[in-house]
């Protein structure tokens, strides 16, 4: 079974505002806490779920990861204020290693600089056993193959 197979999963957050942009609480300008995203038509059969954030119009990387997460339980959505840290032993939940942290970094581009932002949520068949200290494209390769949805959802921030 492949993503394309599925029906539709959908994102909503309230971290991004009616117009589109990041609320100030879910950057770095603000208390840079991992927004809760709630998820739309989930498939059963999703084993775990991940989620990544990519500044998409870093200047000199051109995409840089800003939040790499695993091993999240399925569920009907993706919990808020995800503690920092490599693996949280009470949920399992690992996070990868994103902006030089293991923890959500949020949206903080240069003063003065629009920024767009993308989550991406994944619904897996699979636990994945990666070290933390995996970096975006390790976690892409490793997912190859499981992925049974994806979903996005994009933002700006200055």
């Amino acid at each position: 079974m492949s993503a394309k197979d599925n029906p539709t999963l959908t994102i909503r957050s309230e971290c991004i505002d009616s117009e589109g942009r990041f609320r100030t609480d879910f950057t770095g300008r603000g208390k840079d806490i991992s927004p809760e995203l709630g998820l739309d038509g989930l498939v059963s059969g999703t084993r775990t779920l991940a989620v990544t954030l990519e500044d998409l119009t870093h200047p000199l990387f051109g995409s840089m990861a800003h939040w790499l997460a695993w091993n999240i339980p399925p569920g009907d959505s993706i919990p808020a204020a995800i503690e920092p840290g490599r693996v949280n032993p009470s949920t399992g939940i690992t996070q990868g290693t994103a902006y030089g942290w293991h923890r959500y970094r949020g949206p903080k581009p240069p003063r003065g600089k629009t920024h767009t932002y993308r989550f991406t949520v994944y619904a897996l068949d699979c636990d994945l056993r990666l070290p933390s200290r995996t970096r975006l494209a390790g976690f892409k390769q490793a997912i190859e193959g499981h992925v049974l949805q994806q979903a996005t959802l994009e933002g700006t921030y200055e």
